[in-house]
């Protein structure tokens, strides 16, 4: 049987946000209920190179499919400048679960950024207020494309305010997007002022404040990934409504990391996690919500949705180079 090979630009085709969207909150309510396997993301630390490589395996069961995979991922920092290299590449191993045939080998730096703009984009369906129509974008990165491209599949969004200290990544965002929506450069302030706001930063001190944010406010805070990283201030999440993807891997890297091991925030701050949102076991925004916050650290099992988006849609696109990886 032959294995899939699926560059960046077939990965792009086949992942169509709103089947992204679909499979990521599958995905959740799954997790939720207990049909995945999902190992603990384990690091290789490479001081040498200043960099690390992560891998991510999970096997989920959707209602009417299921499906397994790992993404092996590295963080160089030094790799644009040294190399011209991009920080982070990502490659998918979709397997069969039942004969571990490996269906195919995708991109997986394209099917990141979709996963995780799906993520954002269910959180924001459960979490935002139903008539929003501004998007607030703090970080004008690779990342801030996609939160728009999944947001606008659950909300009209027709205002789109970006804040970033570089001038030339508004530009380039506007030159995208200043066609389809009204785009706005903005402080921060301005940004979290939206009834929607993604903050797509690497930062370690927190950027946007009380003040920042508006009355009912959604925030996707999708920037930290790793020890030490922290968008928002802690005054900001303690007067939240805050809902996480996974409680272990954010009160390790998430949002939520760094006033845990403060001792600022515990687990009585943490309203749930968005699987049981999804699934009706708590609810998601109700009249009495102020701010929400949705923090995000990426969870495998989003890679395998995703990825099974991606191959099967690939033969209806026939894209990708099939080969024999596996002789029968």
């Amino acid at each position: 049987m032959d294995t899939l090979l699926l560059d960046s630009s077939d990965v792009d085709e086949n992942a169509q946000m709103g089947d992204v969207v679909a499979a990521v909150e599958a995905a959740f309510a799954a997790y939720e209920e207990g049909r995945t396997k999902m190992p603990a993301k384990s690091y290789v630390d490479l001081p040498k190179y200043n960099g690390d490589f992560r891998s991510m395996p999970a096997y989920m069961a959707a209602d009417d499919w299921d499906a397994a995979g790992i993404k092996w991922v590295n963080v160089h920092p030094d790799n644009p400048e040294n190399f011209d290299l991009p920080t982070v590449m990502g490659t998918m191993i979709y397997s069969d679960p039942e004969t571990a045939v490996p269906l195919a080998i995708m991109d997986g730096t394209e099917l990141t950024m979709k996963r995780t703009g799906a993520a954002a984009a269910v959180a924001t369906d459960y979490l935002a207020v139903e008539d929003a129509t501004s998007l607030g974008i703090v970080g004008a990165g690779v990342q801030s494309y996609t939160q728009l491209d999944a947001i606008a599949q659950v909300r009209d969004i027709q205002t789109v305010v970006v804040s970033d200290v570089r001038d030339e990544a508004v530009e380039r965002f506007k030159d995208v997007y200043g066609d389809d929506f009204d785009v706005e450069r903005g402080e921060i302030s301005d940004a979290a002022h939206c009834d929607i706001v993604s903050t797509v930063t690497p930062v370690e001190d927190p950027i946007v404040t009380p003040d920042d944010v508006g009355e009912h406010t959604h925030i996707n805070a999708m920037g930290a990934d790793a020890e030490g990283k922290h968008e928002l201030a802690d005054d900001v999440l303690l007067d939240a409504k805050v809902v996480i993807d996974d409680f272990e891997q954010c009160t390790h890297s998430g949002e939520v990391n760094v006033p845990f091991s403060t001792g600022v925030m515990d687990a009585d701050d943490i309203y749930g996690e968005i699987g049981e949102i999804v699934t009706g076991v708590r609810d998601g925004r109700t009249s009495d919500d102020g701010v929400t916050v949705f923090d995000s650290t990426g969870l495998a099992i989003q890679d395998v949705a995703a990825a099974h988006v991606v191959y099967e849609h690939a033969f209806e696109n026939d894209n990708g180079t099939p080969f024999e990886l596996i002789q029968t």
